[in-house]
C-alpha cells in the first residue's frame, strides 16, 4: 500500500521534532502536526523560560554579594513585565528556529489538531492523511487537584505569563518545578511559601541533597511547610486568595501556584479508534522499540511516562528515526546514569545512584562527602554552603553516584556524567588533577569516606 507519509508525527516538541528531522534526513517522507506551539513544553512553558527566570532571580544575590568586592550598586529595582517581555521575545525567536529546522529538513509542517482515525490514518482540519507509521509525541499537561476553588489557582502553563509579580505566593508541590519556582519567586522579592504534603521534597533524590537544599532554602527566606496540603481556596473581596489547609490553618496569598505533577496529553487524540493500550497510570504502553500495542503507532517522551526529561525525549526520537529508516545506525536508549539538574537557588546536579538506592540494590557502599562555603562568598555576608557527595561501590571502587548542591551544579555534573558513563572508579577520581581554585576540584580531592 502507498501512504502519503512514511512517518506522521503528532507533536512538535523536543522528541517529535528530533524524530521528524532525523527521519527526513534519512530520506523518509515526514509530516509533523502541532496544535499549540513549536518546541513543546520545554521551549515554551518549561525548561527554557524557567531557566531565564532563574537567572533573573539570582541577581538579587549578585547585587548583595557585590558589596563585599567593593561595588556600590545603589538601590536595585526589579520590573517583572520587563523580564516577561524579554522572555517572550526569546521564546518567539526559538519558535522560529524550530520552524526553520523542520522546514529546512524537508518535513511537512501542519499546524492544527491531529486526531488518529485508524492504525494508519490521521485527520487534521477536515483532511485525512495516511502514514505507514504514526508517532505520538504530544507531551504532558499540568495537573491541578480539583479541590474546591481550584479554578482560582494557576499551573505551570500560566505562571510564565503573569502580568505582575505577586507579593505573596503559595507554591504547592515537592518536585522539580515546585522548588525551582519557590526559588524564583523568593529571589524576585515575593513572600514565598512552599507547601508539600510529604515529609520532605524531591522524593527519589539523595537524602543528603534533600536535607541540604531544605537548609539553604530556609536560609534564603523561603517558608517551607511540609506535611501540608490545601483543602479549599476562596477568593476574597479584595481579590486575594484564602487557602484553607487540611489541618484547619488559613493562609492568604495573591497567587496560588500548583506544581503537583503532569499527566500525558492524550485529549481528543482518537486513541479509541485504535487498539493502543494505556498503563495503570494513563501513559501509553510501549515496548523497547517504542511501539504501542498497535505496531504502526509509536510513542515517545512524556506520554510514555519513563524518564520525563527533554534530553531523554530527544534520544528516544533519534532512536525511533534510526530504527525505522537507518537501522544500521540504530542503538537503544540507555536509561541508566542519566544526569539531571534542578535549577533551584542553589542548584542541584546529580547523576547515578543515590546512597539510598545503592544500598537498596545491595551494594556495599562508601560515601564521600564535603560541605563548604564557596570561595566567592568568603568576602560576603552570605552563609550559603555547597554540598558535594560521591557514592562508591566498596567492592569494585566504581563511582555509582555524584551529587551536588551549589552554584553551577548542573554544569559541573554534566562533565562527571561522562566519567560515570565510562565506569570511572574512585581511584581515577583521586588520580585526576583538579582545577584550582574551583569548587569542582572538590570532587577529585575527597579522600576519606564519611560512612561505609
Amino acid at each position: 500500500m502507498t501512504y502519503d507519509f512514511d512517518l506522521f508525527v503528532i507533536g512538535a516538541g523536543s522528541g517529535g521534532v528530533r524524530a521528524a528531522r532525523f527521519a527526513a534526513g534519512y530520506g523518509a517522507r515526514v509530516a509533523v502536526a502541532e496544535s499549540r506551539y513549536l518546541g513543546g513544553t520545554c521551549v515554551n512553558v518549561g525548561c527554557v523560560p524557567k531557566k531565564l527566570l532563574v537567572y533573573g532571580a539570582h541577581f538579587a544575590d549578585d547585587f548583595e554579594q557585590a558589596q563585599g568586592f567593593g561595588w556600590s550598586v545603589g538601590e536595585a529595582k526589579f520590573d517583572w513585565p520587563t523580564l516577561i517581555t524579554n522572555k517572550n521575545r526569546e521564546i518567539e525567536r526559538l519558535n522560529g528556529i524550530y520552524r526553520n529546522l523542520l522546514v529546512n529538513s524537508g518535513v511537512t509542517l501542519l499546524e492544527g489538531h491531529a486526531r488518529i482515525v485508524d492504525d494508519h490514518s490521521v485527520e487534521l482540519d477536515g483532511k485525512r492523511y495516511s502514514a505507514k507509521h504514526i508517532l505520538i509525541a504530544t507531551g504532558g499537561w499540568p495537573h491541578i487537584p480539583e479541590v474546591p476553588g481550584h479554578e482560582h489557582a494557576i499551573g505551570s502553563n500560566e505562571v510564565f505569563f503573569l502580568q505582575q509579580l505577586p507579593k505573596r505566593v503559595l507554591v504547592i508541590g515537592g518536585g522539580y518545578i515546585a522548588v525551582e519556582f519557590a526559588s524564583i519567586f523568593n529571589g524576585l522579592g515575593s513572600h514565598t511559601s512552599l507547601l508539600y504534603r510529604g515529609d520532605l521534597f524531591l522524593r527519589g533524590f539523595d537524602n543528603a541533597v534533600r536535607n541540604h537544599l531544605q537548609e539553604e532554602l530556609t536560609k534564603h527566606g523561603v517558608d517551607l511547610q511540609f506535611n501540608s496540603d490545601i483543602a479549599r481556596i476562596d477568593k476574597q473581596a479584595d481579590g486575594s486568595l484564602l487557602a484553607t489547609l487540611k489541618d484547619g490553618r488559613k493562609l492568604e496569598a495573591d497567587c496560588i501556584f500548583y506544581a503537583t505533577g503532569r499527566r500525558p496529553m492524550l485529549d481528543n487524540l482518537g486513541l479509541e479508534n485504535t487498539h493502543v493500550e494505556l498503563d495503570e497510570r494513563g501513559y501509553i504502553k510501549v515496548d523497547a522499540k517504542y511501539q504501542s500495542s498497535t505496531p504502526s503507532i509509536l510513542a515517545i517522551g512524556d506520554v510514555i511516562g519513563r524518564v520525563q526529561l527533554t534530553p531523554v525525549a530527544l534520544a528516544e526520537g533519534m532512536a525511533v528515526a534510526r530504527r525505522l529508516f537507518k537501522p544500521e545506525e540504530y542503538r537503544t536508549v540507555d536509561y541508566q546514569t542519566i544526569p539531571t539538574a534542578v535549577f533551584s537557588l542553589p542548584n542541584i546536579g546529580t547523576v547515578g545512584l543515590s546512597e539510598e538506592q545503592a544500598r537498596e540494590e545491595g551494594y556495599r557502599v562508601q560515601v564521600f562527602e564535603s560541605r563548604f562555603r564557596p570561595m566567592k562568598l568568603t568576602l560576603t555576608e552570605s552563609q550559603e554552603r555547597t554540598l558535594m557527595k560521591l557514592v562508591v561501590d566498596a567492592d569494585t571502587d566504581r563511582v555509582l553516584g555524584c551529587h551536588m548542591v551549589g552554584p553551577e551544579a548542573g554544569e559541573i555534573v554534566q562533565g562527571l556524567a561522562i566519567a560515570l558513563k565510562a565506569g570511572a572508579t574512585k581511584q581515577i577520581f583521586d588520580e585526576t588533577i583538579g582545577v584550582h581554585p574551583t569548587a569542582a576540584e572538590e570532587f577529585v580531592t575527597m579522600r576519606t569516606p564519611v560512612s561505609s
